[in-house]
């Protein structure tokens, strides 16, 4: 199998890589990019451990194939807040202790930035549905969906 060329935008920097067209998205971050804060749960699209933005969409990118990424934008964790600060939804999962083991907080977050930026002012049946790709194993998802509530607010002020 030959390898194909792929152009990427990832947390903002521009890339080129060449990739087995089998490769899926979810590896290329990992290994290629050394992005771990993306999880592999499952591997076949059930869990959302893996979820990231691809061009503002939600998607598991473990079903992601490399030809389907180029082109496109992704946003990972690695790419909320700047650096120096932490992103409001960060801010609200520790403050709200969102979080337990932590391996599907990643796509948490990102699950609900997607549906923040769709949905600035989601009621809590939204953002339910809005993060019912991602199961969490630990919280029971009250602390998520709190989180969720109150970085909506933050982010609606800036």
């Amino acid at each position: 199998m030959n390898k194909v060329r792929i152009r990427l935008k990832v947390n903002g920097g521009d890339y080129v890589l060449e990739v087995f067209p089998n490769k899926r998205l979810l590896d290329i971050l990992r290994d290629d990019l050394g992005l771990t804060g993306t999880k592999e749960g499952c591997g076949i699209g059930e869990c959302g451990a893996c979820t990231v933005l691809l061009d503002g969409e939600a998607v598991n990118s473990c079903l992601v194939l490399a030809p389907q990424a180029d082109g496109k934008e992704v946003l990972t964790v690695e790419g909320l807040g700047d650096g120096k600060n932490l992103h409001p939804l960060q801010k609200a999962f520790i403050e709200h202790f969102a979080f337990q083991c932590g391996f599907c907080t990643p796509g948490m977050l990102m699950a609900a930035l997607s549906l923040i930026s769709k949905n600035p002012q989601p009621t809590e049946e939204e953002i339910r549905k809005g993060l019912s790709g991602v199961l969490c194993r630990c919280t029971g998802y009250l602390p998520i969906i709190e989180a969720v509530k109150k970085a909506a607010e933050e982010m609606k002020k800036c």
